[in-house]
């Protein structure tokens, strides 16, 4: 397992955290969730780590597929209650902030800002140059969900179940789920499960298209989640990431645009070495080495 040493840096160094570690295996990265004795409930030292993992992992050469899992007994049972509920009993706002907002507009204020900056955090995973696999068991509720629908592949356990409890809370969910999910799944199922906050199991979220597959326990499924990772990463991560922009660049396209602005990317790339290497080992009948360039 890797622990970074500092924070942030443009070089891919990972930074430092009590609440996630990372391991490498070849160019797989694992990203654990690892706050265990609170099954990886989201205070606030999460929300600053995870945007700057992420933002490292995009950045290493060595990295080619991301897989997100937790530690313990849960994948996440969502936002910490506990750590924000002075915020929480306080108007939203921070009661440590030193001087206090002088007026109402200005608590408005810091309560967006504070709000858009919890955001960064999943959007960070959403924008990840690297194709990112969610590894779901026990539970995942509120934002764990906000974080597995800002991955591009979900795999579940058995034993998982999922839920948007913020209506449960007297919340509207404000971290990406209402606006990753119904690109998901149906927006009906999708109005069912927000409305009404209720629990399902890893077998409805599978009929329901929100994890693609369903393994027996925890073990099988980090091993069929890593298994996936190194099967992307033996590609071209060229070939790999240039797919993962088109597809995110399509959203909100039409078809012939989506085609022209496939077509200006492929004149652009289609000519590296990892072509040619594709080119080269099927002709001589071995594997390719793809170096990403």
């Amino acid at each position: 397992m890797l622990r970074g040493i500092v924070v942030g840096m443009s070089d891919g160094t990972i930074p430092q955290s009590d609440v996630i570690s990372v391991e490498f295996d070849g160019y797989v990265a694992t990203v654990w969730l690892d706050r265990a004795r609170s099954m990886n409930a989201f205070a606030h030292d999460f929300w600053e780590d995870m945007p700057r993992i992420m933002e490292a992992l995009g950045e290493r050469t060595d990295v080619r597929a991301v897989v997100i899992a937790g530690k313990g007994r849960a994948f996440s049972i969502g936002i910490d209650l506990k750590a924000f509920g002075p915020m929480f009993t306080n108007d939203g706002i921070d009661p440590s902030l030193d001087p206090p907002p002088g007026s109402e507009v200005a608590k408005r204020h810091i309560l967006y800002q504070s709000i858009k900056d919890l955001q960064r955090a999943f959007s960070a995973i959403a924008q990840c140059p690297k194709p990112v696999i969610a590894a779901v068991h026990g539970h995942c509720i509120g934002a764990g969900v906000d974080l597995i629908t800002a991955c591009d592949i979900r795999y579940a356990s058995a034993d998982a179940s999922f839920s948007v409890r913020e209506t449960k809370i007297a919340m509207v969910a404000d971290v990406g789920t209402l606006q990753r999910l119904p690109h998901i799944i149906d927006p009906g199922r999708m109005a069912e499960i927000v409305f009404t906050g209720r629990d399902f199991a890893a077998a409805e979220a599978h009929e329901m298209g929100l994890v693609s597959r369903v393994l027996e326990d925890r073990e099988s499924l980090h091993t069929a989640a890593h298994e996936l990772a190194q099967e992307i990463a033996a590609n071209s991560p060229l070939a790999v990431q240039g797919a993962k922009a088109v597809l995110a660049a399509g959203e909100g396209r039409t078809v012939e645009q989506n085609l022209d602005y496939i077509a200006l990317w492929n004149a652009a790339f289609i000519g590296s070495h990892d072509f040619a290497e594709a080119t080269s080992a099927f002709l001589e009948k071995r594997p390719p080495e793809f170096r990403g360039e």
